[in-house]
């Protein structure tokens, strides 16, 4: 008969995402994560074959987390879509400061990071459909203005500054006018 696991996957990865949020991933140890589920690292180690696994999943379930953070702001009508989207990922940087960093400030060099239009389909198509260009320019234009956001995101993350929602809004209303310009010629 196998043995019995005092705790689930989900509940080690939960806790997981907890200790990343208390410690950052440095914090994310077989000790740490023991302590935090209040056990010793054996049940840990009955589940995933090591340590990077369950970094691994820690960081599937901080995007999960990010990603509904994204579509709930998307969706709830303060901002319009596109902008919303900007908005959601700098709160996101702001309220998970730990989670963001480990989502979009880690090292990646040994990732294979590719393009994918896909991922940002909702973007895209917001741009396209808004600004009246085509799928390759909306493109540039949403890497050129995420650029922007992710330098706000990123300094908000690493409390470089504290700038209040009003103020991000605005900033990033003038970055969109910008590129509008650029892109589509002022015309809207």
């Amino acid at each position: 008969m196998p043995p019995r696991f005092k705790f689930t996957r989900d509940e080690i990865i939960n806790a997981g995402v907890d200790v990343v949020r208390k410690r950052g991933m440095d914090g994310l140890t077989a000790r740490g994560l023991a302590a935090e589920l209040g056990s010793s690292p054996k049940p840990i180690f009955g589940l995933f074959q090591n340590m990077d696994e369950v970094q691994g999943e820690v960081i599937l379930a901080a995007d999960a987390i990010y990603q509904a953070r994204i579509a709930e702001g998307m969706n709830e009508g303060r901002f319009p879509p596109y902008k919303a989207s900007g908005m959601a990922y700098i709160q996101f940087a702001r309220d998970e400061k730990e989670l963001f960093k480990l989502l979009f400030m880690r090292d990646r060099s040994g990732e294979r990071i590719e393009e994918d239009r896909e991922a940002i389909r909702p973007q895209l198509n917001l741009i396209m459909k808004n600004l009246g260009i085509g799928e390759d320019e909306a493109n540039m234009f949403h890497l050129e203005l995420w650029v922007y956001v992710h330098g706000i995101a990123t300094m908000i993350a690493t409390s470089y500054l504290d700038w209040d929602e009003d103020f991000v809004s605005r900033t990033l209303t003038d970055a969109f006018e910008g590129l509008k310009h650029r892109y589509a010629g002022g015309k809207q």
